[in-house]
């Protein structure tokens, strides 16, 4: 083995990114959400960079995962799975003077509802997965950079040379009820607002999907919006996702009124039961990255024909090539694919792009969060032309770290009393309704 592909250090750097006021079921993103940038340095002096969730029960795992990497190859990503089994397990949470960059945590690893992230349960081996993510996107960057070669030729070439992207359509307020940075896009509550939001997306960046964040207002509300878009964007692709907030009857209630607009519906209800029932009574495509999100939930899913588009995600599955095993699950299956998005930054959006390039049967655009976030922590912003991200023949990602811009948002993160550290969209709505309770599943 060339010593030169062996992992000498990692570093681990949690930050805290600007979020604006975005609404979902749950209630309302922070006004700054934690990310994880995971740093794999080589013996031959290559930097690799991958990106994943900063809350601290990840942080809690990543850092005995990072201890453990060095003097291994950095080719080797097939051994991070066990590995990260082996040195994680189940780890509570780190100590206050422990893990990444002195990271503390304030939960365990363990089972319990996700309080932020909208992606069903949250198990210690999703949490694991998610950490294993960020360090499998680092070791290919660091080794496309060692060989010459960009990340989509590591996972087997790319198929496309540009992948496309759809807006994110979000219910929001004008501003953060307590601090956080201000934006101008101004509160968007109603079918105008959402209109509005869409046309500038379009305008900006040359988006033609659209899709709608629901489960925020009552569904007949949500229904208009989409009708709104609908006449504002004849015969473009629309989706609307309510985050499992709705019943079987409310969920075939909605997918009636939009059969005729709807690309698909994503998880509008709760539950590979729940949607099963709804894919039995309605002809609209149900998609979802709830209810099939482990290689586990799959089997019974399919079997019931519960979904019929499965949102991959490179943080849930363990990296870029468990997304391509799944595109091949869905493959055979006849399920459709597409990809989903939680807040993240530029070295995530490349780490999507490079495995969408590989996969065959990218069914759909798929989904960022990106154009919404005014921070980075790479040198050049993604640029979406007509829609659409250009794929990188770089070596390795293809993005270079800002590591001034890095540092601050890292001094953020030690700065912030906790209360940040943490997502959790439920605590951030209580800042404008102190009475606000998480709502019952259904919440319609």
């Amino acid at each position: 083995m060339d010593t030169a592909l062996l992992i000498d250090h990692v570093r681990l750097t949690p930050i805290l990114i600007a979020d604006p006021p975005l609404l979902n079921t749950q209630g309302v993103h922070q006004p700054y959400t934690p990310r994880l940038v995971v740093e794999v340095v080589t013996r031959g002096g290559v930097t690799g960079v991958g990106e994943t969730y900063g809350d601290g029960a990840y942080l809690a795992l990543a850092a005995p995962l990072a201890a453990a990497l060095p003097g291994r190859p950095v080719s080797d990503v097939n051994a991070l799975f066990a590995l990260a089994d082996a040195v994680c397990g189940d780890s509570p949470a780190a100590d206050p003077g422990s893990g990444a960059s002195g990271a503390g945590a304030q939960e365990a690893a363990g089972d319990g509802v996700d309080a932020g992230g909208l992606r069903g349960v949250r198990t210690a081996s999703k949490l694991r997965l998610s950490v294993v993510s960020g360090f499998e996107v680092a070791c290919l960057d660091a080794l496309g950079k060692t060989l010459g070669l960009p990340v989509h030729a590591l996972l087997g070439g790319k198929v496309r040379d540009r992948v496309e992207y759809s807006a994110y359509l979000f219910y929001r307020w004008a501003a953060h009820p307590e601090g956080g940075e201000r934006d101008d896009w101004g509160a968007a509550l109603d079918p105008a607002g959402i209109v509005a939001q869409a046309r500038r997306f379009a305008r900006d960046h040359g988006f033609s999907s659209f899709k709608l964040k629901g489960g925020v207002l009552p569904p007949d509300e949500e229904i208009a919006a989409v009708r709104a878009l609908a006449g504002a964007f004849p015969g473009r692709p629309l989706r609307l996702d309510p985050n499992g907030a709705w019943s079987t009857a409310t969920s075939l209630y909605v997918a009636e009124q939009l059969r005729d607009v709807l690309e698909y519906l994503e998880d509008p209800a709760s539950g590979t039961e729940a949607m099963a029932a709804v894919a039995a009574g309605t002809g609209v495509p149900l998609a979802t990255n709830m209810c099939v999100t482990t290689l586990a939930e799959i089997p019974e899913a399919f079997a019931r024909d519960a979904v019929q588009v499965v949102l991959s995600d490179h943080h849930y599955w363990g990296g870029l090539h468990r997304t391509r095993e799944l595109a091949a699950i869905c493959r055979v299956h006849g399920v459709g694919l597409s990809m989903h998005s939680n807040t993240h930054l530029g070295i995530s959006l490349a780490a999507m792009t490079h495995v969408a390039a590989t996969v065959p049967n990218l069914d759909y655009a798929c989904d960022s969060h990106y154009p919404w976030q005014t921070e980075d922590v790479i040198t050049a912003r993604h640029v979406f032309r007509d829609g659409h991200l250009d794929v990188s023949d770089a070596p390795g990602l293809g993005v270079e770290l800002d590591r001034d811009r890095l540092a601050a948002l890292h001094r953020r993160w030690l700065d912030d009393d906790g209360t940040l550290r943490e997502r959790d969209d439920a605590a951030a709505m209580r800042k404008a309704d102190p009475e606000w309770t998480t709502p019952p599943v259904p919440r319609w």
